[in-house]
């Protein structure tokens, strides 16, 4: 006979399992799901496929683009090179890149760069003027070529929050330069393989084809209302979903690294966490810092991604601190083409929770929420 507390635990899970079941149906594109509690892995699976044409159904072993979630590794990449003695989070911007010739580089620091307050504008099409073809090829160098040409900033470095994508590219670059190695190569040597992400790589076009177990990112609208560009990839079903592919080639920035472009699996992700906790690669102090709060998000004026009540942004994690009601939760979100990504850790409860989806028209937040209540989080 199961125990009064089997049938607790039975009954959280049931209620994860339905609510998965209902946003993600069998034979459109879905989710991977993966909880772990302590050091076990509670709930492990997957709904919906990863593929429209070939229907491979998705699984912990699916690999997705988690899209901003990436942001992590690379302010752990820099956290690894303070821990060295090899940078601070205090050096300017300026240090790295004389070229840039606005005197607000001096007071913009690494710190700033990780914590989305650096003041930068995300000009990347008004300065640069790109076409749409060249934003969906654009990458790295790309992403940060309009910094030499920025004039002002649009607050003081430190004084507030806006979330932008190049700063966290230019991040990358700093650790090539102070590696003399390229960031992806970085990342796998230091992070990836001693974390045990043993298949996780950055994306590029070239790489694509050799992506273990790769989902495509879908979005769906009715196809005689489609862009011309999009009606090519768009898949026909049953009114009213006709899914069309919504990753390289057809979502601009795609092929930046840095600020977002890990491919990996629930699977992989959950041997992150365990490094996370074991203190494989980052000091126990790193990861404290990193993960506690730096700029608050709640009430910006110039960004309204994750912007609600009691939110800020630490060194590539979001934060909502512990009040009376809530736990305190360390998240990032990811969203990339039709990625859709969540990543979650509840310290009291020593918790993961991951939802990888290839479909981005689900509310992430409200089902963030029904997750915990599920859970008792």
């Amino acid at each position: 006979m199961l125990s009064a507390c089997s049938n607790s635990a039975n009954e959280r899970l049931d209620k994860i399992d339905s609510i998965c079941q209902e946003l993600f149906p069998a034979d459109e594109p879905g989710a991977a799901v993966l909880i772990m509690e302590g050091d076990s892995v509670i709930f492990d699976k997957g709904y919906g496929i990863a593929d429209i044409n070939t229907k491979a159904p998705i699984d912990g072993n699916t690999f997705f683009n988690i899209a901003s979630v990436s942001k992590q590794f690379t302010s752990s990449a820099i956290l690894l090179l303070a821990q060295q003695g090899k940078l601070s989070l205090e050096d300017s911007v300026a240090m790295y890149f004389p070229e840039y010739p606005a005197d607000f580089w001096k007071d913009i620091k690494i710190k700033h760069l990780l914590s989305h307050s650096s003041g930068i504008p995300d000009a990347r099409s008004s300065l640069l003027g790109l076409t749409r073809e060249q934003r969906i090829l654009g990458d790295d160098s790309l992403a940060v070529s309009y910094f030499p040409l920025l004039e002002k900033l649009n607050f003081e470095p430190g004084t507030n929050y806006e979330y932008i994508n190049p700063t966290f590219v230019l991040c990358g670059y700093i650790v090539a330069k102070v590696t003399g190695m390229p960031f992806v190569d970085f990342v796998r040597e230091n992070i990836f393989t001693p974390a045990g992400m043993e298949n996780a790589l950055y994306f590029t076009p070239e790489l694509e084809s050799s992506i273990p177990n790769m989902a495509h990112g879908y979005e769906y609208e009715d196809v005689e209302n489609m862009p011309e560009e999009r009606t090519a990839s768009a898949v026909k079903s049953e009114e009213p979903k006709n899914w069309y592919e919504l990753d390289y080639g057809e979502e601009t920035f795609f092929a930046t690294r840095p600020d977002g472009g890990i491919y990996t699996s629930t699977h992989e992700f959950a041997q992150w966490e365990r490094s996370l906790r074991n203190n494989t690669i980052l000091t126990a102090e790193s990861r404290e810092l990193a993960q506690s709060p730096k700029t608050l998000v709640t009430g910006s004026e110039f960004s309204d991604y994750q912007n609600r009540e009691n939110t800020w942004y630490g060194y590539g994690w979001f934060i909502e601190p512990k009040t009376d009601a809530t736990n305190m939760v360390i998240y990032h979100t990811g969203d990339n083409g039709g990625f859709k990504i969540l990543a979650a850790r509840y310290p009291e409860s020593n918790a993961l929770v991951l939802i990888f989806s290839n479909r981005a028209d689900w509310d992430r937040y409200e089902v963030m929420q029904q997750f915990e209540e599920a859970l008792g989080y």
